[in-house]
């Protein structure tokens, strides 16, 4: 059994966890920072650097306290590289590094999105390869086939914005504060999913990918115009963005087939009407669906442990020259999607 030291600091979450090769979290400590991006409606990355840099070492000293351990026990230590905010994934990776020099323990530099795309096997011991994965955050919304670590095929992303940040946005637009998501889905439940006649950005569209920034636009007219109730655009905006996720990923089985599981990961998992629609998939095309507990969906530091522990045991370690990545796909080899720039 192996123990892994996770640190996580792409945005705007600190965290320090450690993890076992069988699975147990002997330590999760984090902090964030809602309190000093709130009056900005967002991230503001320099402030985001600065928060990781005081607070990371404390952290992982309480990780390291809570589980009794030192960095002695510790058999590797996996810091995030990237992609994220490079100011904080900066801190993050170099005091990953500063660790594994001073402790002579090998480093592994983790892909944020693998991070994400591997906990539900933190979380699921019987979740096997390959599997079909939407990924969706504040960055990126993707769906993938995961046939192994450090093996993706990427099936479809965003051409524009992601589903999270689609939901940041609206949660800005309705005056719902920071972070939106979960703001969005409670206003949601006293609304009219119905009331609001919002767009479906490429839904029947014969290419794969995803598009989320005509849906941002319309969120917008509908909250100038006046003629709405906010529950109901927040209820109205959440239902379209169900239909073009369950819209996408109908295009990806009808291209590519079914695998035995459906998989869903990243802060737009813990949305409660994305995993029903999910769920639902999933059971009509005889797959089985998993998701993590909704504290794995955000930003950890466990999924990078763990992550970090998968790669570990793989033989994939990293030298402590490892470069930190603002932009880093989990598929170099995809063909670059129409319109998506940086965020292929």
């Amino acid at each position: 059994m192996s123990i892994i030291l996770g640190i996580e600091s792409s945005c705007d979450e600190t965290a320090a966890a450690l993890v076992t090769s069988d699975r147990e979290i002997l330590a999760h400590k984090l902090a964030g920072q809602e309190e000093e991006h709130a009056p900005y409606g967002g991230v503001v990355p320099e402030i985001a650097a600065r928060a990781h840099a005081e607070i990371i070492t404390p952290l992982i000293e309480a990780a390291l306290a809570e589980a009794d351990l030192n960095l002695d026990n510790v058999d590797a230590i996996a810091a995030t590289a990237g992609p994220g905010l490079i100011g904080g994934v900066m801190v993050g990776l170099v005091t990953g590094k500063a660790l594994a020099m001073a402790a002579n323990k090998p480093l592994i530099a983790v892909n944020h999105l693998e991070g994400h795309a591997l906990s539900p096997r933190l979380a699921n011991p019987d979740l096997d390869f390959p599997y079909l994965l939407l990924l969706a955050s504040g960055g990126h919304c993707q769906i993938l086939r995961v046939n192994g670590v450090g093996q993706y095929r990427r099936l479809a992303t965003t051409i524009d914005d992601a589903a999270g940040e689609a939901f940041d946005k609206t949660a800005k637009i309705l005056g719902l504060g920071y972070p939106g998501g979960p703001k969005v889905e409670t206003l949601a439940k006293t609304g009219d999913a119905d009331a609001v006649p919002l767009p479906r950005p490429l839904r029947g569209s014969k290419e794969p990918h995803f598009s989320f920034a005509g849906l941002k636009s319309a969120v917008v007219r509908a909250h100038q115009g006046g003629a709405y109730r906010p529950e109901d655009i927040a209820a109205s905006f959440q239902q379209a963005t169900v239909d073009c996720l369950k819209d996408r990923l109908l295009k990806a089985l009808s291209d590519h087939g079914t695998v035995p599981h459906l998989v869903v990961a990243g802060g737009v998992a813990a949305n409660g009407s994305i995993r029903a629609m999910l769920e639902k998939l999933a059971s009509d095309h005889d797959m089985q669906f998993t998701a993590p507990p909704l504290w794995l969906c955000t930003d950890n530091a466990a999924m990078i442990a763990w992550a970090g522990a998968e790669r570990f045991a793989a033989g994939l370690t990293d030298p402590l020259d490892f470069a930190a990545r603002p932009r880093w796909p989990l598929d170099p080899s995809a063909e670059k999607a129409r319109g998506a720039g940086v965020k292929a």
